[in-house]
């Protein structure tokens, strides 16, 4: 990075921020509309989470080979090519979505979606510390955090009055316009970037590449693992459960409208950006040790939206404590992956944080997809207090099991 660009949004950054806002935005309308869509038409919330576990999987693959790209090609052709395809990726869907079986196109599109992004982040994390100096590496995450979660606010909000005015065809051209655009802002990035020479085929190349991050974090890091299995546990407990938990509370236990999920899942992006400003105004003086508490107060806020669908509590003062409880996990969700992210950056070598970084979100999220499946037949079943009870406690144990992790990477 040149070294008069000591300020954190000079153009290129300022250019990656602008497009992250508009590629997530569209990426988080389609996230609320499609599986919502879904949801309306069958009517099945095992269906549901199936399709969400089965749409997971991709991510989870896709990332470490995102990764592997992120460390080995230009991070900018990465970010573009792939706006360029979800744009087109969508255009198809709309053209077959009332010609095919609904389910197996919702299946393959979502998987597709989620595949995408498994190696589109990797990329986007990889590219923050080319383009913020080390001093600035925790607000240049909380900035990216930010983003993400300004996308998560819009994204449900705006998603949930047009799928309830509309239907779901307004939804997917726009977010068509939102991939095409930023795929063509992200061109006009400078991203620092060295060559590497391949180690033969792409398959051998890859399977080297990961050996190599694999070496490290097990010789180097190996508090890295410990972190992984702690977020793997979380995911597969909680996040699963909230995933599957929201829309299934809000439109079949409450009963009520599209517009109101949409406002729910808006107030998680509302937590998540409040997070992100908190992260960035606290800066330095944050601290991993204090993860574990940040975990436990995340299963507390679970505890308190199963209590608030009990029997017998109207469905509006449910809906409130839903809205309220998902803003409150988000912002500590923020917290703790913007402190993760820039101690992650800050332990690992630049060859390698592409690998590592995919690594990571790779094996923290290989859960849960088990956990979205399992929870959608739970929700089938079982009344969804007692799911989102048995969750929380379930979450609590492994928040009180990270006490050593969490203090070690700090």
């Amino acid at each position: 990075m040149n070294s008069k660009q000591t300020a954190l949004f000079h153009r290129d950054f300022t250019l990656v921020v602008i497009g992250q806002i508009i590629s997530l935005f569209g990426s988080a309308i389609l996230r609320f509309a499609l599986p919502l869509y879904l949801l309306r038409q069958t009517g099945s919330a095992g269906l549901f989470g199936i399709v969400g576990a089965a749409a997971f999987l991709p991510a989870v693959l896709c990332s470490p080979i995102g990764g592997v790209a992120a460390d080995r090609v230009n991070k900018r052709n990465i970010m573009a090519a792939l706006d360029f395809f979800t744009a087109g990726l969508i255009f198809l869907f709309a053209l077959l979505l009332g010609r095919v079986p609904l389910v197996p196109l919702m299946v393959i599109c979502l998987m597709l979606l989620y595949g995408i992004a498994g190696a589109y982040q990797p990329a986007v994390q990889a590219s923050i510390p080319l383009l913020a100096q080390p001093e600035q590496l925790t607000r240049a995450n909380a900035v990216i955090s930010m983003v993400n979660t300004l996308s998560g606010l819009l994204g449900p909000v705006v998603g949930g009055v047009l799928f309830g005015a509309f239907g779901i065809h307004p939804i997917l051209w726009v977010s068509i316009a939102c991939f095409f655009l930023s795929a063509v802002m992200e061109l006009f990035i400078h991203m620092p970037h060295q060559t590497r020479a391949a180690a033969g085929s792409i398959l051998s190349t890859v399977r080297q590449d990961l050996g190599e991050s694999w070496r490290f974090i097990r010789r180097e890091r190996p508090v890295f693992l410990s972190v992984m299995l702690i977020l793997a546990l979380f995911n597969l407990v909680l996040s699963a459960a909230l995933i599957i938990g929201i829309p299934v509370a809000v439109v079949q236990v409450l009963g009520l409208s599209d517009s109101r999920l949409g406002f729910t899942q808006g107030a998680m992006g509302l937590g998540g950006l409040s997070g992100g400003l908190l992260a960035a105004c606290l800066g330095a003086r944050l601290r991993l040790r204090s993860g574990s508490a940040v975990l436990l107060f995340a299963s507390l806020t679970a505890a308190a939206m199963g209590a608030v669908l009990l029997p017998g509590i109207s469905p509006v003062l449910g809906w409130w404590g839903v809205t309220a409880m998902s803003f409150a996990v988000m912002v500590l969700s923020s917290l703790l992956m913007v402190v993760l992210s820039t101690a992650v950056q800050g332990q690992t070598p630049p060859e390698q944080l592409g690998k590592v970084m995919a690594f990571i979100m790779a094996v923290s999220n290989c859960a849960s997809p088990l956990g979205q499946a399992v929870y959608g037949a739970l929700f089938e079943t079982c009344p969804a207090w007692s799911v989102l009870l048995g969750a929380a406690a379930a979450a609590a144990l492994t928040a009180l099991y990270s006490r050593k992790a969490f203090r070690a990477l700090g």
